[in-house]
């Protein structure tokens, strides 16, 4: 019995240090990239070339770097909590069907609950990256990530803080329901030829990643895009949304359909690099935790 928790506590912990590393390689991978991201979501600059050229003549190359903080432990948090849930929602799963492996509809289903579990971190990390991100550097509300906590809680409170919270759910479940998917097909497909996980190279596994991570973006990003909306918007009688539907239908009515794929472009050039980063770096992680 004690040997049987020690190694339930082992993969736990395996899980979650794996993704802690894969969040944090995310991240550093990916900043600049996500504040191209949402500048051109929350209508700052027309394209990225634009938004690029001008952030850097005015804001210098550390503005592509700007929230970093917030993000670098907060998505380590974030993606540790996506990769545990992730295996527990599989192993559980696996355990209640007559299976050696999971259908794709039960990946799918694995990953979205990877989603929602991950959501109450990832909302209010997200929204304090994207204010830091689009705030402009002659107009700055907030000094760095614990000054914005700080100030919205006190005007706001946690519902200020927990801003954007129902539509971040929503994209969460839609999003690492089919990152996951996605990346285990894809690993399938490679162990089908007669190759153990732990054999594929890491670029192959980085391939995988890739791919997932373009996936999930164009499942999702409407979703991803009503979210920043929302999330960058003012406070009290300033704001210009009422929340997502409202969001919603002011992009639409704005922009047409083409408006919620504002910033994809960049995105999904962000996406290649840091899916395949993170999926390298769990997957070497694991390994080499044995």
């Amino acid at each position: 019995m004690a040997d049987s928790t020690d190694a339930s506590l082992s993969r736990k912990v395996k899980d979650t240090t794996a993704g802690f590393v894969g969040g944090a390689v995310q991240v550093l991978i990916g900043q600049p990239f996500d504040l191209v991201k949402v500048r051109l979501q929350t209508g700052q600059f027309s394209s990225p070339l634009e938004a690029f050229r001008k952030t850097l003549a005015s804001e210098g190359p550390l503005a592509f770097y700007k929230g970093t903080a917030s993000p670098l432990f907060g998505v380590g948090v974030c993606v540790s909590v996506q990769f545990y849930a992730f295996h527990e929602a599989r192993r559980y799963l696996l355990s209640s069907s007559n299976s050696p492996q999971l259908t794709l509809p039960q990946f799918y289903l694995a990953g979205a609950v990877a989603g929602i579990a991950n959501s109450p971190v990832a909302g209010p990390v997200e929204q304090i990256r994207i204010l830091l991100q689009t705030q402009r550097h002659t107009e700055k509300l907030y000094s760095g990530p614990t000054d914005a906590v700080r100030k919205i809680y006190a005007s706001e409170g946690l519902r200020g803080i927990f801003r954007g919270q129902f539509v971040t759910l929503f994209r969460e479940a839609q999003a690492y329901g089919l990152w996951f998917l996605t990346f285990e097909y894809l690993m399938q497909k490679l162990q089908s030829q007669g190759v153990k996980r732990d054999e594929i190279p890491a670029w192959k596994v980085a391939g995988c990643g890739a791919l997932a991570g373009e996936v999930l973006w164009l499942g999702s990003y409407p979703l991803d895009v009503i979210k920043s909306q929302v999330q960058s918007d003012k406070f009290g009688k300033d704001s210009v949304y009422k929340g997502a539907i409202d969001a919603a239908r002011k992009t639409y009515r704005s922009g047409g359909l083409a408006g919620f794929w504002r910033g994809l472009v960049p995105t999904l050039l962000r996406a290649t690099p840091c899916s395949a980063g993170t999926f390298m770096s769990v997957e070497l992680t694991m390994r080499l935790l044995g």
